[in-house]
């Protein structure tokens, strides 16, 4: 980047921040083949970070540039830039210096591995070393280091990922780079369906309601939807549901900080009745309202199936 540009994006910047539009932080990824940056990326995009891997450093600035025009709403991203991208590569380290003396706010993370633990994780893949195509992982590893080198100094953040697991990794790139974030944070869909529809797709935990009392049968009942406390009361007249949620409030309980302790970071929990109308959009919109407040959860709630004919 000449000095000329350099100013031309310090003032980019300046015309952006008085716009209220300025990107508040970019995070550029790095480090070695095979220790970790996909579940990096993979992290930082789950908590809103717009992501883009293996960027030319020479792009960089054309991203910098596209999110400081008025009307960007990306304030966070994060790239993966390294030696994939091959000669272009060589410029990343001159591109940090353009960064910082143009005022743009980044963080760089150097992802690090023991050899071993590189070459374990290559056996795993099955994959070719970016710098090896044709030769050995071995001294793939090797040449990586040395083009490496500059850019483990310059890093704010390293991570040596051997012994780590990808949870465990998620969880150390929230504590060190993610401060603003809740200590942990799951994403939680409860999604209400009609097994006569099909079955959900790909939940994570999957309660059949079908034991309850069926609304579906009482006339003055049929064309309203679980989100009616009319229906609510139907369900419940005898106790049942509240004798349900005595049950299920508190496996949920116990279950989600444990997925969320593991490093899950999205949870679908499907609520199965015969149509999808009321008993299971009943539970699923009480089980949202219940867990929403709390920090640690996105809630979000869907109803496949309530709009079809009653």
């Amino acid at each position: 980047m000449e000095v000329s540009d350099v100013e031309q994006l310090r003032e980019q910047i300046e015309a952006s921040q008085d716009e209220g539009s300025a990107l508040v932080d970019l995070v550029i990824i790095t480090g070695f083949s095979g220790a970790g940056k996909s579940t990096a990326m993979a992290a930082f995009e789950d908590e809103g970070y717009f992501c883009v891997d293996n960027l030319p450093s020479e792009m960089i600035r054309s991203l910098v540039e596209l999110f400081m025009h008025a009307g960007s709403k990306v304030q966070q991203a994060a790239v993966v830039s390294d030696v994939r991208g091959g000669t272009y590569f060589d410029g990343l380290t001159a591109m940090l210096d353009d960064l910082r003396a143009a005022g743009v706010t980044h963080r760089v993370l150097f992802l690090d591995a023991d050899e071993q633990t590189l070459l374990t994780r290559y056996k795993e893949t099955r994959r070719r070393h970016p710098l090896a195509p044709e030769g050995s992982v071995t001294d793939g590893i090797a040449l990586e280091r040395e083009a490496l080198m500059p850019l483990r100094g310059r890093a704010d953040v390293v991570i040596n990922t051997s012994g780590l697991t990808a949870a465990m990794l998620r969880r150390k790139l929230a504590d060190e780079l993610m401060p603003t974030r809740t200590a942990g944070r799951l994403a939680v869909t409860f999604q209400s369906f009609g097994f006569k529809y099909g079955p959900a797709r790909d939940p994570d935990l999957l309660l059949d309601v079908r034991f309850l009392p069926n609304p579906h049968y009482e006339p003055e009942l049929r064309p309203l939807t679980g989100d009616d406390p009319r229906i609510v009361a139907y369900i419940n007249h005898d106790g049942e549901l509240d004798a349900f949620y005595e049950k299920l409030h508190p496996l949920l309980d116990y279950l989600l900080p444990h997925y969320l302790a593991e490093g899950k970071a999205h949870l679908v929990v499907a609520i199965g009745c015969t149509g999808g109308r009321h008993r299971s959009v009943a539970i699923a919109s009480h089980l949202a309202s219940r867990y929403a407040p709390e920090s640690e959860y996105l809630v979000r709630v869907v109803h496949r199936d309530v709009s079809r004919p009653a």
